[in-house]
């Protein structure tokens, strides 16, 4: 056995006891191991879920103090209902929950699904429940972010006029970076000590695969998932990495094999347009005139961005 650097595995998580972390989308794939391994650590874990009935089944299966609230990220009402019944301290916020490359669909409040279910609707939620977080912020992005000719579509946000599943998918993940980077600028302009954070999995293994409108694309990603995937546990990694290590604010996160297709946590990689302030800045002037939800002035210390 060669000896090189020890990498980062779910035995490596500190002990959570007495931390509160909401984890959206943890009634599957990788959500659920997610919350399964925080509440092993000793966390408290909100399952945050469209499907409760789904929600509280798995639930009975994890370990330690979890439990299971309603939220929508398609649904803005659903998202301010979520926010308006939190109280007391939450430390960490985990942006989960997600939708990949899916036919044409509108959310509720009439977004294309995929933009209004991985980006407004996590945006909206963040903001909502800023004044409650302590630590941090993690959302979980896509290293197909970086897929050639990605980009933010400011004319045409909601692809009405020419509707591509993944060009739709890959414009969500971009924004999620592009979140959380403005997010973090907005932090530290604020003076607040609350850090925000991104993570991929890279190609694991989940159900988000299955959900394509295409017969042949659902083919294929049976096969790629077969052979190629790492499994929804290590691709959870991540994401647990950029919850509970000390990192600096802005921080990416993904596998560190393999094109970042696979592997243990590592720093990942931003294409040029995640690195990019001017779209920061104005996609989240475009999502705060879309929801209605604003950066909360913080409550000590620093300015409003």
């Amino acid at each position: 056995m060669t000896t090189r650097e020890k990498r980062w595995a779910v035995a490596d998580l500190p002990s959570l006891t007495g931390r509160t972390i909401v984890v959206t989308g943890a009634s599957s794939g990788l959500g659920t191991v997610t919350a399964r391994e925080l509440a092993h650590a000793g966390a408290h874990v909100v399952l945050a879920v469209r499907d409760l009935a789904r929600g509280s089944s798995v639930a009975t299966t994890l370990p330690g103090s979890t439990e299971v609230r309603h939220l929508d990220l398609a649904d803005l009402s659903s998202v301010r209902r979520f926010a308006a019944e939190w109280n007391g301290p939450l430390d960490v916020l985990v942006n989960n929950a997600g939708v990949m490359a899916i036919p044409e669909a509108r959310t509720v409040d009439g977004f294309e699904m995929q933009f209004g279910t991985n980006h407004l609707g996590p945006f909206a939620l963040t903001n909502l429940l800023l004044p409650h977080i302590t630590d941090r912020v993690v959302t979980v992005a896509s290293n197909a972010h970086r897929r050639p000719g990605v980009d933010i579509h400011f004319d045409d946000i909601n692809f009405s006029n020419s509707y591509s599943p993944w060009r739709a998918y890959q414009q969500s993940k971009l924004a999620n970076l592009l979140f959380t980077r403005e997010l973090q600028r907005r932090l530290t302009a604020a003076g607040s000590p609350v850090t925000a954070h991104a993570a991929h999995p890279g190609y694991a293994a989940t159900n988000l695969q299955g959900r394509s409108g295409s017969a042949v694309q659902r083919v294929v990603l049976a096969i790629t998932n077969r052979f190629l995937a790492q499994s929804d546990r290590m691709g959870a990694l991540p994401t647990l990495y950029a919850a509970t290590q000390s990192l600096p604010g802005g921080s990416y996160t993904g596998p560190d094999r393999r094109g970042e297709t696979r592997g243990h946590p590592a720093p990942a990689q931003l294409s040029p347009q995640a690195r990019d302030d001017i779209r920061a800045r104005r996609l989240w002037e475009l999502s705060e005139e879309l929801t209605s939800v604003r950066f909360p002035r913080p409550r000590s210390g620093g300015s409003a961005a």
